[in-house]
């Protein structure tokens, strides 16, 4: 009975507990989908436990071009200080653009997809905020896969 007592107790804490997350983060995220491999990220709070996130991916080389915004609404729990996990749907919308240098014959084209983001955050004292997150991505219009699960590290400054 003990146990349960305190184990009740425990979970009713910690659901409780506020997160600590800041008004505004902006920073990089490095590993994004359909081929956009760095992110320009930006978090916007709407109260201490929920979000959304607004990232810009860019991707290139000699044949090929992309670019896609990401946006996720995000819930956030408090694990510990400083620690928070968090998960929310969103939507992805982009562009590529490929062209063999050689032969001349390519390809462009509109993507539409749906995403759900998953991953846990650390909040520094001092205003940084990194992260681990798995975003899967199911593609409905013109997606490169129907599904991808790329997983990202951010980095941002926290204000």
């Amino acid at each position: 009975m003990k146990r349960l007592f305190f184990s009740i107790l425990l979970l009713t804490t910690t659901l409780f507990v506020q997160a600590k997350i800041s008004n505004h983060a902006i920073g990089l995220r490095f590993g994004g989908s359909n081929s956009t491999n760095t992110e320009i990220s930006y978090q916007h709070a709407f109260s201490s436990l929920n979000r959304v996130e607004l990232d810009l991916g860019i991707h290139g080389n000699n044949n090929f071009n992309a670019w896609s915004i990401t946006g996720t609404y995000q819930w956030v729990w408090p694990i510990e200080k400083g620690f928070s996990w968090y998960a929310g749907p969103g939507a992805q919308l982009g562009t590529w653009s490929w062209k063999d240098k050689y032969t001349g014959n390519g390809d462009d084209g509109l993507w539409i997809s749906i995403v759900g983001q998953i991953g846990i955050e650390y909040q520094f004292d001092i205003p940084l905020q990194i992260s681990l997150d798995a975003r899967p991505t199911i593609g409905l219009v013109n997606s490169f896969d129907n599904l991808d699960v790329p997983l990202g590290i951010a980095v941002r400054y926290t204000f």
